[in-house]
């Protein structure tokens, strides 16, 4: 065998795989299916949907605000502190009191927006990942729904995820705490191989709870029967991945505050970049799902 052959043999061999074959067979229809491209709108979407969210929580601030006047004069007072700009400390301190003095309307207009931006978010990520788990591009007639019906289904899968999504934080908050506090009556801080124990715990608590968030969002949204298998290694494979971008922004994300221009757009920018990486993790997994070997003899069978 020559030189040529022996090196060549092996890359061949690592090429021909069943996994790098099934990853390629992914990467090809997140790319023919214009994965990149939804994830971008679903980032929009996101980035849109803060807005609303932000004014209820504006409002909700008011109330409580509104009734405890010590509490209003500190918070004025800190933020006049702070700001070493008038101009921009004035006009925070003008926002503060219009979301007390209007804050009836400004929490039932951002609640009105909020269900709005919502439930396009949810439409644009049901129709995304529909679109890179069936068989063929286009939409089959089967799966149109009246205009309403589907705004009622998306409303109800947006309550759905929220749900999952705050029962995930609840989880892994809730674990977290309670193994500190587990650590501190047995006396047990000062032990060193603890540590990394811990960690690993915290993490593996972590991309469970991501497990499922995700396993909600392939289970329901796509109109397919997928093997329980490819589901199954296709779900972890997101729930590890959305762990390692959380990961990340929270190593990037000090690092871009700490320029002068990160400090004004630094948190905008890994906000947007958190959005768009979840995304194209979200509908590239479930690519990985759909094209999994095991699925074939499944055929597109609808579900739901």
């Amino acid at each position: 065998m020559s030189f040529s052959s022996k090196v060549i043999a092996p890359f061949n061999a690592i090429v021909g795989s069943a996994v790098v074959q099934h990853l390629l067979r992914a990467a090809d229809r997140f790319d023919d299916r214009m994965g990149s491209q939804f994830g971008a709108a679903i980032t929009y979407f996101s980035f849109l949907s803060l807005i609303p969210i932000l004014m209820v929580l504006f409002a909700a601030a008011g109330f409580v605000l509104a009734s405890n006047e010590a509490l209003l004069t500190d918070l004025i007072s800190k933020i006049v502190e702070s700001v070493s700009d008038p101009n921009l400390a004035s006009t925070l301190e003008k926002t503060v009191q219009t979301a007390v003095s209007q804050r009836t309307t400004v929490g039932l207009t951002g609640l009105a927006i909020a269900a709005y931006s919502g439930v396009s978010w949810m439409g644009n990520l049901r129709k995304a990942v529909r679109a890179l788990t069936r068989d063929v591009w286009e939409r089959r007639p089967d799966e149109k729904d009246n205009f309403f019906v589907q705004a009622l289904k998306d409303l109800l899968a947006l309550a759905g995820l929220i749900t999952a999504l705050l029962f995930t934080v609840f989880l892994t908050s809730i674990a977290g705490a309670a193994q500190q506090s587990v650590v501190s009556i047995l006396g047990l801080s000062e032990v060193a191989w603890l540590a990394p124990v811990m960690t690993i715990t915290a993490l593996s608590i972590s991309i469970f709870a991501n497990y499922l968030m995700f396993l909600w969002i392939y289970w329901t949204l796509p109109k397919r029967k997928f093997h329980r298998g490819a589901l199954i290694k296709g779900t972890l494979l997101a729930a590890i991945g959305f762990e390692a971008i959380k990961f990340a922004m929270t190593y990037l994300l000090p690092q871009l505050a700490s320029s002068p221009s990160g400090a004004a757009f630094g948190s905008i920018i890994g906000l947007m970049a958190f959005f768009y990486f979840f995304a194209r993790l979200t509908l590239f997994c479930a690519a990985w799902i759909a094209t999994a070997a095991e699925n074939e003899t499944l055929g597109s069978t609808l579900h739901n």
